[in-house]
Parts: structure tokens; C-alpha cells; sequence
């Protein structure tokens, strides 16, 4: 063999060697778009990978940051699955028709109530609206029936809230599911002329522990998550769950669908089902959120109120309509 093919074959054995190592990174892969807690679904795409073999790759955002990205993108989408917080953001990627029906064995690890009837996705984990109270302040013997009595004239300078993120337009979004557009109009302008706006839950908390304000509306577990980790920030405050269906008991569903263009629909499926099973939920369970798993077989304990013992409304999640909510709070001055 000549130097000059003696190189030539060299030279083509280096080029299939380096075309092998990179394709040796391509194997098997879900690109999730993630709006939910970035530190929660990185455990539970750990154990997946580590499960399957198949890497997990997030992209992490905002509820409607993500839902509307996804619009935009259609079906040049590189997302295999989107998950979200709350359920608005899932119901404005159904509207545009970009998910895929989910197996029946996925459907059937959540109950009825936490997914829409067409099946596109899911619910799998979920949290209860709330008010929080500081206990100086606020009798248990004044505390609201409902959370639309936050509103009247007797809460002027007493209540607390974070109306610009995606918690808390969810629970608008409730309110007007239930009670309609003229009692949310009412009840948004009564909140403006008796509350104090902070951004984020966690400041809010900070505000009634304080005694800044008397009483705030937020999530179980923002409270729950304090008390676990110190008190620092929920030592001088209870909590004080709605009942009797009220808005006040709604439980804010975190939901998770496949969507219909991705390139990786077999490995999503496999992803999503794998979020709903009890492994995934247990998971969920153990993790630092403290939220409501979904799964009847993989209950949340730690001390939380247990969901079973709610009393949320009836709410057909798939109705919460997160664009009429931007509206009607931009309406009132929140946004």
C-alpha cells in the first residue's frame, strides 16, 4: 500500500470514527417544555432516565411564557411533553389542537376530576387555595366563610395577595368558572380597594408573619414548606382552608400532555405515564413541594392537610380560561 493510500484510509477511518462518537450522544430523548417547580421535575426526570435510559431534556419557563411559545410554535415545536403549574395554561394548548391523546393506561392513574374529558392530558399533582392569618391579629371567629368575603368593606387594609403570577390568575380563573364575569368584576375591585399586592406567595407569607398585613391568599405549600424547613417565615401564622365547595377550596391542578408534533411521541408517552404512576408520585410525595399527589395509591402525608379531607368545587378543569383571566384582571389594575 502507497503513503499516499495508506493516509487516505487513515483519514477516512478518523472521519467514521468521529461521525461514530457523535452519533453515540444521540440516543433516545424527551424535551420537555416545564412550567412546574424546575427542582421537582429534575428528580423525577433523574429516576426516569435512570429507568428507561432515556435522557430528559427541560426547558424551564412560566405557565403562559410556555403555553404561548408553544402556540406560536406550533407544530415546529421541538417539546415532546409540556408541563405546567396550573391548569389554564394546559387548556390554551388544547385550544389550539397541539396535543396527543393520552393512553388509557396514563389516564387511568389520576382520577376523573384532575383531567379534562377528551383525554389530551393530565393532571398529577395539585395545589389548595388558601388564606393564611396572622394569629395576633385575626380571630379565628372573624375568619371569612368565603373567599369572596375578602372584598367587603371589614378586610379593607387586611388582606394580601400576588396577582400577577400564574397561582394566583388560576384562582381568578376559578372564580369566574364558578361565580361568573360581573361577581369576578366584583370581586377583583374589591380586592384592589382592600389589599396589599406583593410579588410572589412566598413574600406574601412573609407579610402576615410579620403582621405587614393581617391575612394573605396563597397555596398550602408555601406554608407547609416553611414550617419543614424552620418557621421562620409561618411561626406567627395558621391557615385557614375554605370549604363547603367555596372558591376558596379550589385545587389548582398541575397538568402534563404529550404534544401531537414531537419527534419523540413513543419515549413522551412513556414520560408522562411514568409522572402519573406511583413510582413518579411517590417521588412528588417525598420531595421537598409538598404538593397534593394525585395518584389515590401514593398519598401526600408530612403533617399536610390530607386531600381527602378537602372540600374543593366542582370545577371542569378544562374550563379555566386563562386569556379572559389576563383580561379581567388587566381590567382591574393587577396586571
Amino acid at each position: 500500500m502507497t503513503a499516499r493510500r495508506l493516509g487516505a484510509v487513515l483519514a477516512a477511518l478518523l472521519t467514521l470514527t468521529t461521525l461514530s462518537a457523535c452519533g453515540g450522544d444521540d440516543g433516545p430523548e424527551v424535551v420537555v417544555y416545564n412550567a412546574q417547580h424546575e427542582e421537582l421535575i429534575a428528580a423525577v426526570a433523574k429516576a426516569f432516565e435512570k429507568k428507561t435510559g432515556v435522557d430528559v431534556k427541560l426547558r424551564n419557563g412560566s405557565d403562559l411564557e410556555l403555553a404561548n411559545q408553544l402556540v406560536t410554535e406550533g407544530d415546529r415545536s421541538p417539546a415532546d411533553v409540556f408541563l405546567t403549574e396550573n391548569s389554564p395554561a394546559m387548556s390554551l394548548v388544547d385550544a389550539a389542537g397541539l396535543f396527543e391523546p393520552l393512553d388509557q393506561s396514563t389516564l387511568a392513574n389520576i382520577p376523573d376530576q384532575f383531567r379534562p374529558d377528551n383525554g389530551h392530558w393530565t393532571g398529577f399533582a395539585a395545589r389548595s387555595t388558601v388564606m393564611v392569618y396572622n394569629t395576633s391579629m385575626v380571630k379565628p371567629a372573624d375568619l371569612p366563610t368565603s373567599l369572596l368575603d375578602v372584598a367587603k368593606p371589614e378586610w379593607k387594609g387586611k388582606i394580601s395577595f400576588s396577582p400577577t403570577g400564574a397561582d394566583f390568575q388560576a384562582i381568578v380563573s376559578a372564580v369566574l368558572a364558578l361565580k361568573g364575569e360581573q361577581a369576578t368584576r366584583d370581586w377583583l375591585k374589591g380586592l384592589k380597594a382592600n389589599g396589599t399586592v406583593y410579588d410572589g406567595n412566598n413574600v406574601v407569607l412573609e407579610s402576615v408573619n410579620s403582621g405587614q398585613t393581617a391575612a394573605g391568599i396563597i397555596y398550602h405549600y408555601y406554608w407547609y414548606r416553611d414550617q419543614e424547613e424552620a418557621g421562620d417565615n409561618s411561626d406567627n401564622t395558621k391557615l385557614h382552608f375554605f370549604g363547603e365547595k367555596d372558591p376558596g377550596a379550589f385545587l389548582s391542578t398541575s397538568g402534563a400532555g404529550v404534544l401531537a408534533g414531537g419527534d419523540h411521541q413513543k419515549d413522551a408517552r412513556e414520560f408522562v405515564k411514568y409522572l402519573t404512576s406511583a413510582e413518579g408520585q411517590k417521588i412528588i410525595a417525598d420531595s421537598y413541594a409538598l404538593e397534593y399527589t394525585l395518584n389515590p395509591d401514593v398519598p401526600l402525608t408530612r403533617g399536610v392537610k390530607p386531600l381527602s379531607e378537602l372540600d374543593p368545587p366542582d370545577v371542569d378543569i378544562s374550563s379555566l380560561n386563562s386569556k379572559r383571566t389576563v383580561e379581567l384582571l388587566q381590567d382591574a389594575g393587577f396586571l
